[in-house]
C-alpha cells in the first residue's frame, strides 16, 4: 500500500488501475464491461439522490465517493481498451462547461436571469447536437433514463419545436380519455393492450407534470417515500395491538392509514 500516490483522486485512480491489472488485479474487476458495470452506475447516482433526499450529509460523501468511483472504473476500462482515459474525461468537461458559460468565462454579460441562462444553455446544447450530426429532435434523448424521467425528456425537446399542447386543459382531457381506454382494456381481456394503455397513461401523467413544472420523478420519489412512512405507522400500530397486517383487513389498515395522514405522515 506504501507505493499508492498520496494525492487522492491519484490513489483512487492508482487503486482501480491495480483492481484491473490482468495479472494481479481483482478477477472480478477485470472480468467487467462497459455494460455490466452500466447498472452500478445508475444505482449509485440513485443512492446519491436519496441521501440528499434524506438531508444524510455524511451518507451523501460516501454515496458521491462511490459514484466518482464509478466513473474511475469507466475511464479505465476505456483506457485498457485504448479509447480514451480519465484526463480525456475531465478535460472533456471542463471544455463543455466553459463553452456553456460564457457569461462566466467569456465576454458575454452575466446580468441573466436563470430562464434567460436556461435557455442559452438550450441554444449552446443544440448547436452541439447538430454539430454531432444527430437530425432527429430525440435522437440523443438517453435510452437508458428511467421511463419517467425519460418521458419527461422527449417531451420537452418536442416541446422545443412546437410539438406540445398549448394549455393544460388538453393534457387533462387527454389523462381522461387514456383513463377511459384503460378500463376498456382491462374488459377487453388483452393483457398486451392494457400494457400499451397503462403505459400511455403514465406517458400523459409524466406530460401532466412537465406542464405544471413538477419534476415528475422527484414527485414520485417523494409519494413513495410517504408510502413508506404511512404503511410504517401501520404496522407499527397493529404491532401494539399485538397484530400485524396479514392478520387485519383492509377496512382496519385503511383506518390506520387515515390516522397516519391526520398526523401528517
Amino acid at each position: 500500500m506504501d507505493d499508492l500516490p498520496n494525492d487522492p483522486m491519484h490513489r483512487l485512480r492508482a487503486i482501480m488501475a491495480r483492481l484491473r491489472d490482468p495479472e494481479t488485479g481483482c478477477p472480478w474487476d477485470v472480468e467487467q464491461t462497459f455494460a455490466t458495470i452500466a447498472p452500478y452506475t445508475i444505482e449509485e447516482a440513485y443512492e446519491v439522490a436519496d441521501a440528499i433526499e434524506r438531508q444524510d450529509w455524511d451518507e451523501l460523501k460516501g454515496e458521491l465517493g462511490d459514484l466518482l468511483f464509478q466513473s474511475v472504473f469507466h475511464a479505465q476500462m476505456a483506457q485498457d481498451a485504448d479509447l480514451f482515459d480519465f484526463d480525456d474525461v475531465a478535460r472533456a468537461i471542463g471544455d463543455k462547461m466553459i463553452a456553456r458559460h460564457p457569461h462566466v468565462f467569456g465576454d458575454e454579460s452575466n446580468a441573466k436571469t436563470a430562464d434567460q441562462q436556461v435557455a442559452d444553455w438550450e441554444s449552446v446544447k443544440a448547436a452541439e447536437r447538430a454539430a454531432k450530426a444527430r437530425g432527429g429532435v430525440l435522437d440523443d434523448v438517453a435510452l437508458g433514463l428511467p421511463a419517467l424521467m425519460r418521458a419527461e425528456k422527449l417531451q420537452k425537446r418536442a416541446a422545443r419545436v412546437g410539438f406540445d399542447w398549448p394549455d393544460i386543459a388538453f393534457v387533462l382531457e387527454k389523462l381522461s380519455e387514456e383513463a377511459r381506454e384503460v378500463a376498456e382494456a382491462r374488459d377487453s381481456g388483452d393483457a398486451e393492450k392494457l400494457s400499451e394503455e397503462v403505459g400511455d397513461l403514465l406517458f400523459v401523467v409524466a406530460n401532466l407534470a412537465r406542464h405544471l413544472k413538477v419534476d415528475p420523478e422527484v414527485a414520485l420519489r417523494q409519494a413513495n417515500a410517504k408510502f413508506v412512512r404511512r404503511f410504517r405507522y401501520i404496522e407499527q400500530q397493529l404491532g401494539k395491538m399485538g397484530s400485524s397486517p396479514e392478520q387485519s383487513d383492509l377496512a382496519e389498515m385503511d383506518t390506520l392509514w387515515d390516522a397516519a395522514k391526520a398526523k401528517g405522515l
